[in-house]
């Protein structure tokens, strides 16, 4: 029920708040205190650079308003003051022309006066410099400029004056502008009583108008929803859910710009028109950056389940990152916008903005190079949470990739947090990406080992590594690499078939073994690590085994099947798996149902 009422209130509450407030506030502003400085003069004698203008005609929007708040005010002697005419004429006719002008300007203006706010006023195409042109005003076939000429004042410095051109042509307008038919039909209590320098009567239309503008952009959406919501169904409820997110602020955009159009025919003052637009203004950024940040939650929440659902976490987390940032940039616009309607100078801002953030960025080197480490490796997606990677000296699990560090668990247990600046520029080795383990071991036989007895271990561990049902055939390769110095060395090379490092370090165990086993069946021994004194005969090598190894390879060699350089790709492929691995005796290994039992 709440949700069916809650764009209205919105509506309401952001044009009828922001209205009443900044017409009546900007309005009761006494013209004395504009006269008067808010501070007291300085010692010092005061030079034409530092001069202030108490009546805020330092600019042309700051002119035009300050004429129609004390005019409005009724205290024409001040409005009078900036009007363009000579000192004597400003004392016998400055009043009376203040008084058609401010008619004229109420009901004959078209343009915008709170939106040249440079003290140098804006360039504009045709009209010379020093000449500031905010509009026109016609009524019947009188037509006019209105313009504002920059002068210098001995005692306010450059301001900023309504042309005498333009006053030229007031007399003429104002006898063209007639009162308002409407105001004739309506009572006297509504016409004459006023509230912030307007009637009674229009305060009373722009209430009127509110529940109307509500419906009429109801309506509105209504008709745009129907081939939305058919639409939405077809893509899935998830589409239709987010339509609904984004019709609070599509109806209060919609309700606003109703309104708007129906104030303009009811002919409200233009000082009041002025800041009614300025507020709803307001009211239109409001809903326009609403319905912005809906649409970017929801396009890039989108992307982003996309990203997980294909395994992607690091774009995952990437989106969300841009999403947060995105909608810091949008809030960022709507404030400037809200400030630029309200008529600041957001030139000065913005180059405030960019040296300030200039001087941080100085400051926040290492913070900003962080920033840009976390988004290039959550971009490129090196590493994943969960991931086994080598950070230079350090190992570990990668618990978390947060946007200053990167944090993981080492072996000893220690969290270590590494920032993402330093992650960016070294060496990453990620181990859970490997899709197979090396498998490398160095055999250093006896040095009384005899060749045929090399022969007879290389061709056996080479067997052996073709028969492994874990291990590469395509990466298996056992050559003798040295027979200097105190042992003959063999190196034994293949890739095991797992990614599981604990696997890995079972089947490297379960080869490691198995060599031992060729080595000792060759009647051979490995090499001793250290230099050792014997004191008896050492027999060196077994000779029984030693003459079974040198039988086997005469036959190999007398049957030209000799397995050098490496065996036949027949023998390879007879051989792959032959190898019963985990062994029969193993315990881990499946053993065969009990038939005893099973009766």
């Amino acid at each position: 029920m709440f949700s069916s009422v809650k764009a209205p209130l919105i509506f309401i509450l952001c044009v009828t708040t922001l209205c009443l407030t900044a017409c009546s506030t900007s309005s009761a502003q006494s013209p004395l205190s504009q006269v008067l400085p808010s501070s007291p003069a300085t010692t010092t004698s005061p030079t034409a650079s530092t001069q202030t203008d108490p009546l805020n005609r330092t600019t042309p929007s700051g002119s035009v308003l300050g004429f129609l708040q004390a005019a409005q005010s009724g205290d024409f002697s001040i409005a009078a003051q900036y009007l363009q005419m000579s000192a004597a004429r400003r004392q016998t006719e400055g009043e009376e022309l203040a008084t058609q002008l401010k008619a004229v300007m109420d009901a004959a203006f078209t343009g915008r006066v709170g939106t040249f706010t440079q003290p140098e006023g804006i360039v504009q195409e045709g009209v010379p410099l020093g000449r500031q042109r905010l509009g026109t005003m016609s009524s019947g076939d009188v037509e006019v400029d209105f313009d504002l000429v920059r002068v210098f004042d001995p005692s306010a410095g450059k301001i900023w004056l309504i042309s005498a051109e333009t006053l030229a042509k007031v007399p003429e307008l104002y006898d063209q502008v007639e009162a308002r038919q409407v105001e004739h039909h309506l009572p006297s209590v509504l016409v004459k009583h006023q509230i912030a320098g307007m009637p009674l009567w229009q305060w009373l239309a722009l209430l009127v108008v509110l529940p109307v503008a509500a419906g009429i952009g109801w309506l509105v959406l209504a008709l745009l929803g129907f081939p939305l919501r058919w639409w939405a169904r077809r893509r899935g409820q998830m589409d239709v859910a987010n339509w609904r997110s984004v019709s609070a602020p599509a109806w209060l955009l919609a309700g606003t710009l109703v309104h708007q159009f129906l104030a303009r025919y009811l002919g409200m003052p233009l000082l009041d028109r002025h800041y009614y637009f300025q507020a709803t203004s307001i009211a239109l950024i409001i809903a326009g950056t609403w319905i912005l940040w809906r649409i970017v939650r929801w396009l890039l929440q989108r992307v982003r389940n996309r990203a997980l659902a294909r395994g992607h976490m690091g774009t995952g987390s990437l989106m969300l990152l841009g999403e947060r940032i995105l909608k810091a940039v949008i809030f960022l616009a709507g404030i400037f916008a809200v400030f630029g309607s309200l008529g600041f100078n957001m030139s000065a801002a913005l180059a405030g903005l960019g040296i300030g953030g200039l001087a941080i960025g100085f400051g926040a080197q290492q913070t900003i190079a962080n920033l840009f480490g976390g988004v290039s490796v959550l971009g490129d997606e090196v590493i994943r949470v969960g991931d086994v990677c080598r950070f230079g000296d350090r190992t570990g699990t990668v618990e978390d990739i947060g946007l200053r560090s990167t944090r993981i668990r080492t072996d000893d247990r220690t969290l270590v947090a590494i920032p993402n600046g330093t992650v960016a520029s070294i060496n990453v080795e990620n181990f859970s990406r490997r899709d197979k383990i090396l498998f490398k071991a160095n055999l250093a036989l006896h040095p009384d080992t005899k060749a045929d007895h090399l022969r007879y271990v290389l061709s056996e561990v080479r067997r052996l590594l073709y028969s492994h049902p874990k291990v590469e055939n395509g990466s298996v390769r056992v050559r003798l690499t040295d027979i200097a110095g105190t042992s003959h060395t063999a190196e034994a090379f293949c890739y095991i078939l797992t990614r599981d490092f604990n696997e890995y370090a079972a089947v490297r165990e379960d080869l490691l073994l198995r060599i031992m086993d060729v080595v000792e069946d060759s009647g051979s021994s490995l090499a001793q690590p250290t230099q050792t004194l014997y004191l008896g005969r050492d027999p060196g090598v077994v000779k029984e085994k030693a003459d079974a190894a040198v039988k086997k390879i005469a036959e190999l060699r007398a049957g030209n099947q000799l397995p050098f350089p490496d065996f036949h790709k027949d023998d390879i492929s007879s051989f792959k798996g032959s190898i019963e691995y985990p062994q029969p005796e193993s315990a881990v290994r499946d053993k065969p149902a009990d038939s005893s039992k099973s009766r």
